[in-house]
């Protein structure tokens, strides 16, 4: 958000006297340029006038001004630095070089600076954002009292508004000052950034497009339509949107350069991450949580960690969820958040950690519709689906997963084995295990198919896996298992319900033990594969 929609003050009108006629092409007056916002056209010409020795009283100032609104902060640093040194400094040039720090992020300077200026609104508006970032609650209040029910100061604090996002009082000062203004077309682009805020993206294309239909390459517009079209349709979508403004870049484009870079990396799913973000993350706000993310993605959590918490962990893990589910419900359940979809995901998270899923699913379910091609989503939703006991819904939303690396998840192959087995798939889950290499997630997940087989009944994989695990490990609860699977086996077989030449299978099964309870249950398999002809 802007400092001030006021320019800065420089002092008196600066009073043209040449009166020289020159042939051909008339030269432009500074009024001109400024009027236009030609402020490279102006610098020109003001540079001009000082080269050929017709420098006009304040030439430094407006070359300041005009290079503060191009964005070149330390060209207006340099030169309003220069008129501090001279003599009868006007006391404006204070302010302003006080506003260059603010934007070149250079606080303490900046408050030094604000504070040897004369008392004006621009003065405490310019203080009025240092307590902020400063986080002086007492001196932001004192600042606040002295804005009056002006165009600037009103606008003054509806970016701090928006800065502690409190995006609904910041739209409603805007739309009050446009409805009195309404040639202020610049506001259109500050409603709608606070309803992408607020996740009201459709609305905030609305109303995005009564800026552009009059200022059509706005770079801040223009990123804005791109990040609404990321959220409403996907990446590329939104990086053919900055396209052209690459094509045909500006002063403009140079200005938000850094931002565009940063969100291009977004747009694109993490490419380029830690080559363009490290640089960012204490310029643009987003560029630290989105490193973090980045690094979640690697599963480099410790780095991830090292970027928002300087210590290391003390307590211990229960600890850590607890903590995360406290935080979690304090951001989805702010005012400010509540109603927003990483509110949202945040109550649902919290609930996740509560294992309350029926809540956890009317959370996920108000905004579903946003994330149909989202993995991460996608996981959390399937795995709230199938923890509330509906596994048919579950395994389809587990096979909408694209990610390489989710699926070969412990978490992910377990869930989806269980989702099988409960749907009656044993033989799908089966051959989850036989795809993985030998280790203890794959112990794990036999243990899983052998346990939840055997209470569905879908005994003849329940052997299987019992099996396994008696081979791996001699413990007798693997051959009780596999003795009971077996039988109920045998018992499907005389129910006609399991075809007869699974018995030689079992057992086989069987004689692979060498339990003294074998021989008998072998003795009965066999009389009664004999009696009724089965060959074994």
């Amino acid at each position: 958000m802007m400092l001030s929609r006021a320019k800065p003050a420089v002092g008196g009108d600066v009073q043209h006297t040449d009166k020289r006629k020159k042939k051909g092409r008339k030269i432009p007056k500074l009024e001109e340029l400024l009027s236009q916002r030609d402020f490279t056209g102006a610098i020109t010409l003001l540079e001009f006038k000082r080269h050929v020795g017709e420098q006009e009283e304040d030439t430094n100032l407006w070359i300041g001004y005009c290079a503060f609104h191009l964005g070149d902060y330390k060209r207006a640093l340099e030169e309003y630095e220069n008129a501090t040194k001279e003599e009868n400094c006007n006391s404006d040039v204070w302010v302003n070089l006080a506003c260059t720090y603010f934007f070149l992020g250079m606080y303490k300077q900046a408050e030094a600076a604000g504070f040897k200026a004369s008392k004006s609104r621009l003065q405490n508006r310019l203080l009025f954002h240092l307590a902020h970032k400063f986080n002086d609650e007492k001196k932001l209040m004192s600042f606040h009292q002295n804005l009056q029910d002006v165009t600037e100061d009103q606008l003054s604090l509806a970016s701090i508004h928006y800065m502690r996002s409190h995006y609904q009082e910041a739209i409603d000062i805007y739309k009050r000052i446009l409805l009195d203004n309404r040639e202020y077309l610049a506001l259109n682009v500050y409603v709608a950034l606070c309803y992408y805020k607020l996740d009201y993206y459709d609305v905030s294309q609305e109303v995005l497009a009564v800026y552009l239909q009059q200022i059509p390459d706005s770079t801040i517009a223009l990123n804005l339509k791109a990040c609404n079209h990321f959220r409403l349709y996907n990446g590329k979508a939104a990086e053919a949107e900055l396209k052209s403004l690459m094509d045909n870049a500006s002063s403009s484009f140079e200005f938000a350069k850094e931002l565009i870079r940063h969100n291009l990396v977004v747009f694109r799913g993490g490419e380029g991450a830690l080559q363009v973000l490290p640089p960012l993350v204490d310029v643009i706000p987003e560029a630290r949580l989105n490193l973090v993310i980045y690094y979640l993605r690697q599963d480099d959590v410790q780095e991830a960690y090292n970027l928002i918490k300087d210590l290391e962990p003390t307590t211990p893990q229960r600890d850590h969820m607890k903590i995360a589910q406290q935080f979690f419900q304090l951001v989805g359940g702010s005012a400010s958040e509540c109603d927003t979809i990483p509110g949202r995901q945040c109550m649902a998270s919290c609930f996740f950690l509560l294992k309350q899923f029926d809540d956890v699913l009317i959370y996920l379910n108000s905004f579903k519709s946003y994330f149909y091609n989202d993995d991460i989503f996608n996981f959390n939703y399937a795995q709230a689906k199938a923890a509330t006991g509906n596994t048919s819904e579950a395994e389809e939303v587990f096979l909408l997963i694209q990610s390489e690396k989710m699926k070969n998840d412990y978490i992910y192959l377990s869930w989806l084995a269980r989702c099988y087995i409960m749907n009656k798939k044993p033989r799908l889950a089966w051959e989850l295990y036989l795809k993985m290499e030998t280790s203890g997630e794959s112990f794990s997940l036999l243990q899983l198919i052998a346990n939840d087989c055997y209470k569905m009944g879908q005994f003849y994989y329940s052997a299987k896996a019992f099996d396994v695990l008696e081979r791996l490990d001699p413990n007798p609860q693997y051959w009780e298992g596999k003795r009971g699977a077996c039988v109920g086996i045998f018992q499907m077989i005389l129910a006609g319900r399991e075809p007869k030449e699974t018995l030689r299978e079992v057992i086989h099964l069987l004689r692979s033990t060498g339990n003294t309870q074998v021989e008998y249950i072998i003795r009965i398999m066999k009389k009664w594969a004999k009696e009724n002809r089965v060959p074994i």
